[in-house]
């Protein structure tokens, strides 16, 4: 790090005497001479005070280094003695001296101000505070101190005794640290506490340097160790000089060393390095002054002036050392603070290009942050990213967010331009290499992009609101006066302005995510797609698909409302997902499941993509896909009418599921949708059988069998229409079943009976319609319309032929029969008195509903009665039966013995009945009397 930080002057030349003390104050120089011939020390000692001859009347308060400095005043014999110290206070235009005791004298004009000749004589060191007026001196083993009152005299505060003679000593703060011997001391001012620090080394005496900063720079040989004001250790803070100093003096920001061959400088900053080393044999003081070192030798002075921080900021940049000139930068002053913003933004740039140039690609994007400069700069230093095209790229003039960095715009293009040669040069690395080196910098390109990504995009957030705003207050300005004529936009000129930002966030935003892409973190970008971005969807998609990485294509299509182009790449990657059947990763990627997942959330705002995109998983995955449209409300309607004019094969399949998954079932039209979708098929299946003479009623395939299902289990299909599609010589399981559904019992019961032959399901159809009528006095109709079947089913059929007349009109197919009156028998009468009269109002008139549909033939042979199958049905529902009608119905010749099982409970229920009538008929009378 060695510079040129100070420039060595001689000031003074050929003093006449030896040189005792200096000091300057107002631009001038005080240098206290011995006068004797042979210098001795005990010989009086006078004054000489020079200046510069360029100097004002009135001094300019700083060391000139034009010319050397000439004598102006000369006052012999100023002490009696040699001054050991002397210090110039230039707040209060005094100068302290300490000879044979503590002195002050008022400057310019030298008036002798106060004399502390009792307490100070005999001295051999004393410590000035200049902002509190305090003094503390050094005699043998007492430490006295002072307070100059008014200005004018020194005022006794406190004295201490020590352990030893003073050596060296400074203040900080309300303490004072104490050179004694071999150690270092810490003494209260105020109550006189010692506390010690450490030992001060074995070769050279104490010395206490005070630093700026209320701190202490305690020599130990040729170590400056930093302690705090209570001399406790300031980490990493020791300077190592490369001698053992005879004196320090600090001037920020470095610590000048009086060495036996030369004065060393070196940074206050640590590592504490060496600055510079000017040769000047036989330093007898070094004294600090407001704006330069004084070097005093035997009968010369010299001055320390320091270069300009802003030449010593340029020395630093070309050498490499940055850290240091941006520490320097921090000491031009307030009001360059353009110049210094420029300064340290050149060298963050600078220090920026040559880490990345070094491998510490993260330390050059910090550097490259705190430059300020645009971030269009840094990916320029990426080849491999493709930028958008924007109004920001490719202007240098506009590489710096801040203004006053306009200055540095042409070094900044310099390092680019050189930085490109560089890059140039180091095409021949090995691949190996390279990719390393482009992974380790992409990866710090990412840190540094997400950190500039939150103001960015705030920024172009801002602008949009504003946008929206001022575009909502410009309408209604528009619409609050609508007569008013219209003026040209004036604010349409500021569109590119105004886009700067969105553009920036662009720029960045799509750079952001081919990083992230190129490291491997393709988590970062889907993150990156789901919140708010400003990718370019062009670059980005040709970058995605180029790279193969689909799963952030797809957040980049979905992030952008583009679900049609991402639906159709889902479907191209769940196929190519079945054909390759080896690679198992990219099996569980891309499936069906995926597919549905992403209709989802698209269900309720674009239903008709839904279902235009849901049919490949309706074919592979048909209940995941309905349960996504049941749960997400899509309208059953649009899902059916769209499946019926694209999908008829997926259209049963649909409505199956809907009526299995749907807890409260489907409307009406769905499920004779479903039904006709059913029949259709039967019937295409039955036309096939009969052709080939295979056909029989009992014959079932799958759908006959969900037909049958669904009509018996559900009831919101339109009867009619299904009855018109039936064959008359066919299906008449189903056929009975619609009867069923309107009513018309005894159809139904004939069909099972004679066509069906299938007593036990007549029976089983009874005994539902008896159940689901329990509330309904006619109750008992339906098992003596199975017994007319039974025993009269000739006569039953005409008999329902007549009541069906006005009901069998609306269809053209149902054949019309003529009527007979139905004769009664007169078997049953006893039976019909016992079981009471409230059964004796049944009228066989109430045997249906008088509706009918179907077919006039379907019982046109009754054939022989089926009086087996009748007494079966009178034992085994004998209580649900009416026996005064069924006695009629029998036949004359049926024995009695047949009728036991029918008749005894029927008779002894009856009895019980009777009995328990007539209890209660006493009791009521009983109660009354």
């Amino acid at each position: 790090m060695v510079h040129s930080a100070y420039d060595a002057v001689e000031l003074v030349a050929g003093v006449p005497g030896r040189i005792e003390a200096v000091a300057s104050h107002a631009g001038k120089l005080l240098v206290a001479v011995s006068d004797s011939e042979g210098f001795l020390r005990g010989s009086d000692c006078s004054l000489r005070i020079y200046s510069s001859p360029a100097s004002s009347p009135e001094g300019g308060g700083e060391i000139r280094r034009d010319g050397p400095y000439a004598l102006e005043r000369h006052e012999q014999r100023f002490w009696r003695r040699p001054p050991l110290a002397m210090e110039v206070s230039a707040s209060r235009d005094l100068l302290l001296s300490l000879s044979e005791w503590v002195a002050l004298h008022r400057l310019p004009g030298l008036e002798t101000v106060a004399v502390v000749s009792n307490k100070t004589k005999g001295a051999n060191v004393f410590a000035w505070d200049d902002r509190r007026g305090l003094l503390a001196v050094g005699r043998q083993k007492r430490l006295t101190v002072f307070r100059l009152d008014s200005g004018r005299e020194f005022v006794e505060v406190k004295e201490f005794g020590v352990p030893d003679i003073l050596k060296s000593m400074a203040w900080c703060g309300d303490n004072i640290c104490l050179g004694i011997r071999r150690e270092y001391m810490i003494i209260n001012s105020m109550t006189g506490a010692l506390t010690d620090v450490f030992s001060s080394g074995r070769i050279a005496p104490p010395l206490v340097v005070p630093l700026p900063t209320g701190e202490l720079l305690l020599g130990k040989d040729n170590i400056g160790v930093f302690v705090d004001q209570n001399g406790k250790l300031i980490q990493d803070g020791r300077i190592i000089w490369s001698d053992t100093p005879a004196s320090v003096v600090i001037h920020r920001p470095y610590a000048v060393a009086r060495l036996p061959r030369h004065v060393e400088i070196r940074s206050l900053r640590a590592p504490n390095a060496l600055v510079q080393t000017v040769v000047l044999r036989d330093v007898q003081k070094l004294v600090q002054t407001g704006n330069c070192i004084l070097a005093a030798l035997s009968n010369n002075v010299c001055g320390l002036l320091p270069v300009p921080i802003g030449a010593q900021i340029v020395q630093l940049t070309a050498s490499g050392e940055f850290e240091e000139a941006l520490a320097l930068c921090k000491l031009l002053p307030p009001e360059d603070s353009n110049l210094r913003a420029a300064k340290e933004s050149s060298i963050h740039i600078r220090y920026g290009h040559f880490l990345f140039d070094s491998g510490k690609y993260e330390d050059a994007m910090e550097q490259f942050s705190n430059s300020h400069v645009d971030i269009t700069y840094v990916l320029s230093l990426y080849p491999s990213i493709v930028l958008p095209q924007t109004h920001i790229i490719g202007e240098h003039d506009k590489l710096l967010d801040m203004p006053e960095l306009a200055t540095e715009s042409s070094d900044v293009t310099d390092e680019m331009e050189s930085y490109s040669l560089q890059l140039h040069e180091s095409d021949d690395k090995s691949p190996l290499e390279v990719k390393k080196m482009s992974h380790n910098a992409l990866v710090a390109l990412v840190k540094y992009l997400q950190k500039k990504r939150s103001g960015i995009i705030e920024r172009a957030t801002a602008e949009v609101t504003e946008e929206v705003v001022s575009g909502a207050v410009h309408h209604s300005l528009i619409l609050s006066e609508p007569y008013k004529p219209k003026k040209p936009n004036k604010k349409r000129a500021q569109t590119h302005t105004s886009s700067i930002a969105r553009e920036m966030a662009t720029v960045l935003d799509t750079s952001l995510l081919q990083a992230l892409i190129l490291t491997g973190q393709s988590s970062g970008a889907m993150e990156l797609l789901k919140g708010l971005n400003y990718c370019d969807l062009k670059i980005c998609e040709e970058f995605l698909k180029e790279w193969s990485d689909y799963m952030v294509l797809l957040e980049l299509y979905k992030s952008n409302e583009m679900h049609r182009e991402a639906l159709q790449l889902l479907n191209q990657l769940v196929e190519k997902s079945k054909s390759e059947m080896e690679n198992t990763d990219f099996n569980k990627k891309f499936n069906p499941q995926m597919i549905i997942e992403y209709l989802r959330p698209l269900c309720r705002s674009d239903p008709m993509l839904v279902l235009e995109s849901s049919l490949y998983v309706l074919e592979r995955n048909p209940s995941e896909t309905i349960e996504l449209f049941l749960s997400e409300n899509v309208p059953a309607d649009l899902v059916n009418s769209y499946l019926k004019q694209h999908a008829p094969n997926l259209q049963s399949t649909y409505l199956e599921l809907m009526l299995s998954m749907s807890e409260t079932g489907i409307n009406p039209n769905l499920q004779n949708e479903l039904v006709q979708l059913y029949l259709s098929e039967v019937l295409d299946w039955y036309n096939i059988l009969k052709e080939e003479g295979n056909w029989t009623e009992k014959t079932y395939s799958a759908t006959r069998k969900k037909l049958i299902s669904t009509l018996e289990n559900n009831s919101g299909y339109n009867t009619d229409l299904l009855l018109k599609r039936l064959p008359q010589d066919a299906l008449f399981e189903e056929r009975a079943i619609l009867y069923g559904k309107i009513n018309q019992h005894l159809r139904a019961l004939s069909l099972y009976v004679h066509k069906l032959q299938m007593p036990e399901r007549a029976v089983a159809y009874c005994d539902r319609v008896y159940e689901e009528g329990a509330q309904q006095p006619s109750k008992s109709n339906i098992y003596f319309n199975l017994l007319q079947i039974y025993l009269n089913p000739r006569k039953a059929e005409k008999e329902f032929e007549q009541k069906i007349i006005p009901v069998a009109s609306q269809y053209p197919g149902i054949h019309k029969s003529s009527s007979a009156k139905f004769k009664g028998g007169r078997t049953g009468k006893k039976v019909v008195e016992i079981e009471g009269a409230d059964e004796i109002r049944f009228s066989p008139s109430g045997t249906d509903s008088g509706r009918s549909d179907g077919d006039g033939d379907d019982a046109n042979d009754g054939g022989p009665i089926m009086l087996n199958e009748a007494l079966e049905l009178l034992s085994q529902r004998w209580d649900r039966i009416n026996g005064a009608q069924a006695l009629r119905l029998l036949p004359r010749d049926t024995k009695l013995q047949d009728l036991v099982s029918f008749l005894e409970p029927l008779l002894r229920n009856s009895s019980e009945h009777l009995r328990n009538y007539l209890v209660i008929k006493n009791l009521i009378f009983r109660a009354n009397l």
